[in-house]
């Protein structure tokens, strides 16, 4: 792993080499121009350039690979005067040496034959230092870019996440409708058959229409709002079979356009409504009403309860799911109101348009 790490290093160094020798290319082009400045001694130039390139390039990489990454960024501003102190010092000191070196040898002490600015220590230091600035600007750029791109992709990760445990959470609660429904549908059909009832039959029928609904819709992300209210009307109807004459359901429908939902999400409400609810005078009371356009639903349901008005703690699994999806799905775009006493009444309100279209 470690060799595979400094063959990683290696291939983006060797990338990235012929641009670096590229630059100091033109970086030593810069020199020689302003070096020949009143001058035609040329191989002087480009003696004198030459000799300055590699102190130039010393110190540029020594302020972006070393002293910035170590003590500016990080802030540790007392270490990064500090540091850079020593290595304007250093370059100092190497900037005289050369420009010494240059004149003993090759113009014999007689500094009125060098070049005007080569003779000038000033003015060569800030050349230099003009080059190490723009390297380092440069270095900091790079930086900023390279900081930019790792916040994006942490970012992006923490959304892929969020998003990811969002699916499962909701995968989890699509789940726990199958065994919940079954479970209440089953005692249903349980109950006629231990009495023989010539309805068994026709309640195993509609409830293969809704298994039939269920297995083909409750993974899709969204189904047509007619769709579901066709599942409550069978499953309405399976409820009437059971309860015969004490039962007693106005479900008023008015949808306009083609609207759509996530599957079952009001399925609970009813079920809760046939297995909570009490009868009054001898008869279960529903009443549903359901309103819908493109944008936006209303859906209002409500039933009898016990003369004390004593709802049961929670009131359903199926409503605690329903408030967890609902949740998930339409965090900010959903209102639901519950009343109870001698009416359980919901009232449920949802904006179409607020929903979480990259679940």
């Amino acid at each position: 792993m470690h060799f595979c790490g400094m063959r990683e290093k290696l291939i983006g160094f060797l990338k990235v080499l012929p641009l670096h020798l590229f630059f100091w290319f033109l970086v030593w082009l810069f020199f020689i121009y302003f070096f020949s400045y009143g001058t035609e001694d040329w191989q002087f130039v480009f003696r004198f350039s030459t000799t300055m390139l590699p102190v130039t390039a010393a110190v540029s990489y020594l302020f972006a690979y070393y002293i910035i990454p170590n003590y500016l960024i990080p802030r540790k501003h007392g270490l990064f005067f500090l540091y850079t102190l020593y290595a304007v010092i250093i370059s100092i000191f190497l900037i005289l040496l050369l420009t010494f070196i240059n004149f003993i040898f090759l113009f014999n002490f007689n500094i009125n034959q060098m070049p005007p600015l080569t003779r000038n220590v000033s003015f060569i230091f800030i050349l230099v230092y003009l080059v190490v600035t723009i390297v380092s600007l440069l270095a900091l750029l790079q930086h900023s870019y390279r900081t930019t791109q790792l916040n994006n992709e942490l970012a992006t990760k923490l959304l892929e996440g969020k998003l990811q445990l969002k699916q499962k959470e909701l995968f989890y609660l699509k789940q726990q409708i199958h065994p919940h429904f079954l479970f209440n549908t089953l005692n249903t059909v349980y109950g006629f058959a231990l009495k023989g009832s010539k309805e068994t039959p026709n309640i195993i029928l509609k409830l293969s229409n809704l298994l039939d609904y269920i297995l083909n819709q409750i993974d899709k992300p969204l189904v047509p709002l007619v769709e579901e209210v066709k599942y409550i009307k069978s499953y309405i109807g399976l409820e009437q079979v059971r309860f015969q004459d004490t039962l007693h359901v106005v479900f008023d429908i008015n949808i306009q356009g083609e609207a759509q939902i996530p599957p079952m999400i009001l399925m609970p409400f009813v079920e809760n409504a046939f297995k909570h609810g009490a009868k009054v005078d001898g008869k279960l009371h529903v009443i549903i009403s359901l309103k819908a356009d493109t944008h936006a639903m209303q859906f209002n349901i409500k039933n009898t309860t016990a003369p004390s008005g004593t709802v049961e703690s929670g009131h359903g699994l199926g409503i605690k799911n329903s408030k967890e999806r609902l949740e998930a799905l339409f965090p900010e775009g959903h209102t639901m109101k519950i009343e109870t006493g001698d009416w359980y009444d919901v009232a449920l309100t949802i904006d179409f348009e607020s929903y979480e279209k990259n679940l």
